[in-house]
């Protein structure tokens, strides 16, 4: 039943070449020319003719001209020594084409705006005039922005299986590739560039490509800050100063925007939702290491601007409060007894290096030890540097003063001295336990688990209205209790140090009930986070208690249990006492593998629906927090269309997202990309704050009525595959790399939950990896098809009704056209030679033919309703990177089967296990954003 034949190779449309078009291939040309070299060099002529004979048969293949038996048996047997250079060859070229791709779309972008074509969608500059044609009065504005706030969240799940160093060498071809289109190039500069660039292919042939060890947290941490220094320190603070000054011009003296918009946040250290490395310590260095990098910027920019600001007071004038910082810097330097501003900033440097002293581990460069009193809040240190910039201002010096200040002052409102907030994040069944124990211990409850959830509740109100605390200093408790209180009292210690900022959230993870949130505030308050207040004080707590809703009926009941939460007056005087604003977190990975694609999307919509009812009802003003991966299955695809497609009121000024894997690279490893994407979600944001972007107007009801019954009709089609399947499990886990990529070193954390074999515990990361690998991706579309062909059944009129929808609903356009993207760069031909992995064969060909046939269906069901004839049809990027690149992974796809076959009879030779490894490697860089 399983089948090998090339009618199952997806054939899209070639896309239409023009000048641009060349320019790539020109570069993929080059490139895949260098490296082609380089393997014959360095791995052989018979290595180079297997390569080049894969590469043919795989174009030939995808022609239709061969069958893809004939491209198997190209590597029937092959010696795992002779695959892996093969592997290695691929690999590269698909992360070099990766880097052609990318420059074609800067130069594409550098094009446009040459000519002085509109500016596009998600851009700023589109923005604006979106704005400035809806007439919008500045009341309106300032209470729609009031506390607006976009923030990325750097996370510690990890998909990004590239080292550190390959990113280095992708850097500097990146830089060459551009020297090389420069218009004044001639000939002797190509021949240099050529042959650097001939260096740095060759480094990174010979550059390992996969870790030979797990990375330990405290590497995650440090590789996670690098990215302040390689763009975001260079383009946050320019991006909040430019987007407050242009909407400050079109709506004068509404003061908006008063704190910067523009932050950042990290998980790398807090989240501890099912690893175990994260402790006390952890802790520590992730605040404290965050701490070192902005202070440490800090002191770089402030020696730079000593050197520029070299003006003596025999030619200008300058304030009384520089005049008092000068004097009081302790710089007493002959040669500087004229400069002001070069004391006043000597000053400043020393009590910056007195605060790093007090609060860091490690004093950063160009610090200077001045013997004066450290700053104790961030705040201090901004009142100076404005007043050298009102001094500069006020002197005929505005033009100095709007150059590195500025964007000092800029960086040091949006950092602070803590970089970016730490959340932290447990799993509520973990909270259940340590309270249970904390209250035993004390006396309160001897056995709180076994109370129902009213029980629980009253217990819990009675504890945070309290100031006594549970435990003494000298009391006993189980590892797990000791670890998780070490952890709060961590956190509490770097608010203390560093400011409320420094570590904002706690997330409840699989959050479903009042008690799952009263629990954290308890123990915020053990930790002397969380001050109850008392009859003439109200509550406080700089860290805010977030509940993340993660399964559909978790999602489905969120509103219902934030509306309880806020029902308990302890809680809510803290919610009043925090600016009556609550954050809600959803959760996109897991309502997907609880439920599927179409399911977990409009779970998702449904549930930010009701909690935007939930919060109007409280006169709460609630942020929402989204648990975006990387990948479709995961809720990634562009982030401007989905926060777009976001309802109604879901954003009002303010989201969180996280960045996950290998997106942060993708979008911050350079200035220009960093802004590229960080400027796309401050347009959606503000867009779909102060616009109608939904777009269904009083259709609204029906097109939710109708989207209610086909998710619940793919809910089942999808539950009917994994939980009434027989056999699933077990295709599942003989069909894909699921064991081998628990072993893949791609980071700290484990690939499940616990140490079962159930479905509900593996994290889905693997599950979509996995999926990913074999080439199924079912995490993006299974499901869909059956609930939209169901729907439609053989009424027209329905059909015109989706595909109106999918036309003005931003929403669905946006859920279509991911599952498009995912489609595309699927293969069930491919799939197939990975069901041949499966020894049952009942049971291979029963998972199979239900993959084989909803693929189909579903990609039927997306032409008729969008009328493109091809899955890529409004995105001629995916359709040039599909029909151009996609024969190079057939032979990673063959390789991969091949190498897990001969694993799993036996062969698990350290050799076999790096070469499924590099095929892991080869392939998640190639697919992206599905990879």
């Amino acid at each position: 039943m399983v089948p090998t034949s090339s009618e199952l190779v997806n054939t899209p449309a070639a896309p239409r070449i023009d000048e641009d078009e060349e320019l790539l291939r020109e570069d993929i040309r080059l490139l895949g020319g260098l490296l082609g070299d380089i393997v014959r060099e360095q791995a052989g002529d018979r290595v180079f003719d297997l390569v080049e004979k894969a590469r043919t048969e795989s174009f030939r293949l995808r022609r239709s001209e061969i069958d893809r038996s004939e491209l198997e048996a190209l590597f029937d047997g092959i010696d795992t020594a002779d695959a892996i250079p093969v592997i290695r060859a691929f690999s590269h070229f698909s992360l070099l084409a990766n880097l052609a791709e990318d420059l074609h779309r800067e130069r594409r972008r550098a094009t446009h705006r040459r000519e002085g074509a509109e500016p596009q969608d998600s851009t700023l500059a589109a923005t604006y005039r979106k704005l400035e044609n809806a007439n919008l009065d500045a009341a309106t504005v300032a209470e729609r922005l009031d506390g607006a706030l976009v923030s990325p969240v750097i996370t510690a799940h990890p998909t990004e299986t590239r080292r550190r160093t390959v990113f280095e060498a992708i850097k500097r071809i990146t830089g060459l590739m551009r020297e090389r289109h420069r218009p004044d190039v001639d000939d002797a500069d190509l021949d240099r560039i050529d042959l650097a660039l001939r260096r740095q292919v060759l480094t990174l042939w010979q550059t390992a490509v996969i870790r030979l060890t797990r990375p330990r947290l405290e590497t995650e941490i440090d590789v996670g800050l690098r990215y302040y220094d390689m763009s975001l320190f260079e383009v946050i603070p320019a991006l909040n100063a430019e987007i407050r000054r242009e909407l400050r011009t079109r709506w004068p003296n509404s003061e908006l925007l008063a704190e910067p918009i523009l932050r950042t946040g990290s998980w790398i250290g807090g989240d501890r939702d099912g690893n175990p490395y994260v402790t006390a310590g952890v802790v520590r260095t992730a605040t404290r290491r965050a701490a070192y990098t902005a202070i440490g910027y800090y002191l770089a920019e402030l020696g730079q601007l000593k050197q520029e600001l070299s003006m003596s007071d025999r030619l200008v004038t300058v304030s009384d409060a520089v005049d008092a910082l000068a004097d009081a810097s302790g710089d007493e330097s002959p040669f500087r007894s004229d400069e002001p501003y070069r004391r006043a900033i000597n000053g400043i440097m020393g009590r910056l290096t007195a605060t790093a002293a007090r609060v860091l581990d490690e004093i950063p460069p160009a610090a200077r030890d001045a013997g004066l009193d450290p700053y104790i809040r961030p705040a201090e240190l901004l009142a100076d540097l404005v007043a050298i910039s009102d001094s500069l201002r006020g002197h005929s010096d505005g033009i100095l003063a709007d150059d590195r200040l500025a964007t000092l002052i800029e960086a040091v409102h949006a950092f602070g001295f803590h970089l970016s907030g730490l959340d932290m994040r447990q799993n509520s069944a973990t909270h259940e336990k340590v309270v249970a124990e904390l209250l035993a211990w004390a006396g309160v409850q001897e056995d709180y688990a076994s109370l129902d959830e009213d029980a629980r509740v009253k217990v819990l109100t009675s504890e945070l209205g309290t100031r006594r605390p549970l435990l003494r200093p000298d009391a006993t408790l189980s590892d797990l209790a000791s670890g998780e209180l070490g952890i709060i009292r961590a956190a509490a210690q770097a608010i203390e140090d560093l400011g409320a900022d420094a570590v904002p959230h706690y997330i409840v993870s699989m959050c479903s009930s009042v008690s799952d949130m009263l629990e954290a505030a308890v123990l915020l308050k053990e930790a002397g986070i969380l001050d109850p207040g008392n009859q003439d004080t109200a509550p406080s707590s700089p860290v805010r208690v977030v509940p993340l809703f993660e399964t559909i009926d978790d999602l489905r009941h969120g509103a219902e249990t934030l509306r309880a939460t806020l029902d308990v007056p302890a809680y809510r005087e803290l919610v009043r006492a925090q600016g009556n604003r609550h954050e809600v977190m959803l959760g996109y990975s897991d309502s997907n593998k609880d439920g599927g694609y179409l399911t977990a999307n409009w779970a998702l919509y449904r549930a930010e629906l009701d909690l935007v009812a939930a919060a109007q009802e409280a006169g709460i003003r609630l942020r929402l927090f989204h648990g975006r991966g990387g990948t479709v299955g995961r809720g990634g695809g562009p982030s401007y269309e989905a926060i777009l497609a976001q309802p109604p009121g879901a954003v009002n000024g303010s989201l969180r997202l996280t960045e996950q894997g290998e997106v942060i690279s993708a979008k911050y490893a350079e200035p220009g990309m960093a802004r590229r994407n960080l400027e796309s979600l401050l347009a959606a944001t503000v867009e779909s704050t102060l616009l109608d972007v939904e777009g269904l107007g009083d259709n609204a009801e029906r097109a939710y009525a109708i989207l209610d019954e086909i998710a619940d009709s793919s809910r089942d089609a999808y539950t009917d595959l994994v939980q009434r399947t027989p056999g699933f499990l077990e295709y599942f886990r003989t069909s894909t790399p699921l064991a081998e990529i628990g072993s893949l070193n791609i980071g700290s954390r484990p690939s499940s939950r616990k140490q079962t074999s159930s479905l509900a515990d593996l994290r889905a990361i693997p599950w979509v990896l996995s999926w990913t690998q074999s080439r199924v991706m079912l995490p993006g579309w299974y499901g869909t098809g059956t609930a939209l062909s169901d729907w439609i059944g053989d009424n027209d009129e329905r059909l015109a009704e989706l595909t109106d929808l999918y036309h003005r609903w931003p929403f669905f356009h946006s859920v279509l056209s991911n599952m498009a993207m995912v489609l595309a760069k699927s293969d069930i031909g491919l799939a197939a030679r990975y069901a041949s992995l499966v020894a049952d064969t009942a049971v291979r060909d029963l998972v199979y033919g239900k993959l084989r046939d909803e693929h189909a269906r579903t990609i039927a069901m997306y032409k008729a309703i969008t009328g493109y004839d091809d899955l890529a049809g409004d995105n001629p990027s995916l359709q040039r990177s599909v029909h151009n690149r996609f024969p190079y992974l057939e032979p990673l796809n063959h390789l991969q089967v091949e190498l897990l076959r001969r694993y799993r009879s036996g062969d698990d030779s350290p050799l076999v296990r790096r070469a499924i490894h590099m095929t892991m490697n080869g392939l998640a860089t190639a697919l992206r954003n599905t990879g």
